[in-house]
């Protein structure tokens, strides 16, 4: 088809389609598997997003290809929130505004992380965990340099303090728990080391 002035009209490259696909392919599959699981349909994923099957399979060849898309998208977004908390002026708030996010992030991600060891555990080749305890560590460490967190304290101690508490209210029926514990760490880590008897 051609205008009136004979010229083709533009058309988006494939390239940037096939982009724009996969993004709404894995915005589309974080909502489903919200939802479902990480058993979820994934023609439901297709469906939601506007494309068949077809084009799923060609971006994601099976669930754990678009599982470990969505996990790393996820975490992708905590580690950027990190570094944009880490201009802030308060050290404290930062690293507070992002263990809260981060422990949302443990909660909401456990059955995502679980299949991926299930299903595919080189798939976590991607070091999730590596990635979390960098970005941990940063914000942990002005806080330190400012004085008001406690310098016995590691990056790894706070990560595996929030996924503890992740795991262990797993399944409370206290919507308010995990926000209570996670706020007996952060006393903690403003507080006062305890003296070896």
């Amino acid at each position: 088809m051609t205008t009136t002035h004979g010229h083709v009209p533009a058309r988006r490259p494939r390239r940037t389609d096939a982009r724009l696909n996969r993004e709404r392919l894995i915005a589309k599959a974080q909502e489903v598997f919200a939802e479902a699981g990480p058993e979820a349909s994934l023609n439901e994923v297709a469906r939601r997003a506007g494309v068949g099957p077809g084009t799923l399979y060609r971006h994601f060849p099976n669930r754990s290809a678009l599982l470990t898309a969505v996990l790393r998208d996820r975490i992708e977004t905590l580690c950027e929130l990190a570094e944009t908390l880490s201009s802030s002026e308060s050290a404290d708030d930062a690293l507070t505004q992002w263990l809260r996010a981060f422990l949302v992030h443990a909660r909401v991600n456990q059955g995502l992380g679980g299949a991926l060891m299930v299903e595919e555990p080189v798939t976590l080749g991607l070091d999730c965990h590596r990635l979390i305890l960098d970005a941990a560590a940063d914000l942990l460490a002005q806080a330190q340099r400012r004085g008001t967190a406690r310098a016995d304290l590691t990056a790894d101690d706070l990560v595996q303090l929030v996924v503890g508490i992740a795991l262990s209210t797993a399944r409370s029926h206290d919507a308010e728990q995990p926000d209570r514990l996670l706020t007996l760490v952060l006393d903690a880590t403003y507080g006062t080391p305890l003296q070896n008897e």
